[in-house]
C-alpha cells in the first residue's frame, strides 16, 4: 500500500530497539499494542509513525513476518491518517546486508537508514547506491538520520559520488544527543544547521530532529521554530515537562503540540 503524502511536521517514535516494558510498562510492541497508540498518536496530531518490531524477548529485530503484521494492524487502526516507517536500525546485530534484505522484501511505504550504518565505508557504497536507487524508483519514502554534523558532511559527500540517488526533495532527521546516556540540549541543533547550510544543496529544506532525554521537548520546539520538523516520543524520552512518566506517546504530541500551536 502506498501513497503519497508532504513529510509531516510531527512524527512518532513509540517504543525504539533498546527500551523494554521492564524499564516503561506502557511501551507499545506487540502489533496490536503499536496500533492503538498510532491511533492515539494520530488523534493527537502526528503524521508518521516510525516503527520499531521486537522478538519474543522484546529483542530488537528486522524480521519481515514481524513487520508485516505489526504494519497491518497499524494500517487498520489509523486508514490513511498516517505514514507508517520502519526503522532498518542495526543496534549492532544486523549489517548493511541484513538493512537491505528487510527492505526489498517488505517494500514498505517509508523507511528511516541511519547513512553511517547502511555506509559505513568505501566498501558499502555500491550496494548501497543500487539499492538507494531501487528504493527511490519504486517510490518508497526515504528518511536519512545523520547523527552528527560530521555525518551532514559525508552525506553531501555521496550526493557528489551518486551514491545518495538524485531526488527532487530529500528527508533527513538530525539525532540530537546519544541514545547511551547523553541527554540532548537546544545547543545541539546550531552544528547541525551550520553544517546543512553549509553542505547540502538548497532544495533539502525537508528536515527534522529527534532530541534524547528530558529536553526532548525543547529541542523539538526549538527546531519547528527554525522550520524543522520534529520526530518525538518513547523511543528518545518518556518524561513529560514536569518530570512525570508520560502515560503514552500520545502525551508526548499533546505537550509539543501545546509549546508549538502551529501544529495543526
Amino acid at each position: 500500500m502506498s501513497f503519497k503524502v508532504e513529510f509531516p511536521l510531527i512524527s512518532v517514535a513509540p517504543n525504539g530497539a533498546r527500551k523494554t516494558k521492564a524499564d516503561l510498562p506502557q511501551l507499545p510492541i506487540t502489533p496490536g499494542e503499536l496500533a492503538q497508540e498510532a491511533l492515539r498518536c494520530a488523534d493527537a496530531g502526528a503524521g508518521l509513525f516510525h516503527i520499531h518490531v521486537r522478538d519474543e524477548q522484546q529483542r530488537h529485530s528486522l524480521d519481515v513476518g514481524r513487520y508485516r503484521e505489526a504494519l497491518v494492524a497499524i494500517r487498520e487502526a489509523v486508514g490513511k491518517r498516517m505514514i507508517l516507517q520502519i526503522s532498518t536500525e542495526t543496534v549492532g546485530i544486523y549489517t548493511p546486508p541484513d538493512m537491505i534484505q528487510t527492505i526489498h522484501a517488505l517494500k514498505p511505504e517509508a523507511f528511516s537508514v541511519g547513512v553511517v550504518e547502511l555506509i559505513p565505508s568505501s566498501d558499502f557504497e555500491q550496494p548501497a547506491q543500487e539499492f538507494l536507487a531501487w528504493a527511490h524508483r519504486e517510490g518508497i519514502q526515504i528518511q536519512y538520520i545523520l547523527y552528527s554534523d560530521h555525518d551532514v558532511k559525508y552525506f553531501s559527500d555521496l550526493m557528489t559520488k551518486g551514491v545518495i540517488p538524485n531526488q527532487s526533495e530529500y528527508h533527513v532527521l538530525f539525532v540530537l544527543g546519544k541514545k547511551t546516556g547523553v541527554d540532548a540540549q537546544v545547543s545541539d541543533l546550531g552544528p547541525f544547521l551550520a553544517a546543512h547550510k553549509e553542505y547540502l544543496p538548497a532544495f533539502i529544506t525537508n528536515w527534522a530532529i529527534c532530541a534524547f532525554g528530558p529536553h526532548e521537548l525543547a529541542c523539538c520546539v526549538a527546531a519547528a521554530s527554525t522550520g524543522g520538523c520534529v520526530r518525538i516520543g518513547f523511543e528518545n524520552n518518556h518524561l513529560l515537562p514536569n518530570g512525570q512518566i508520560a502515560p503514552t506517546n500520545a502525551a508526548l504530541v499533546a505537550e509539543f503540540r501545546k509549546e508549538f500551536p502551529y501544529a495543526l
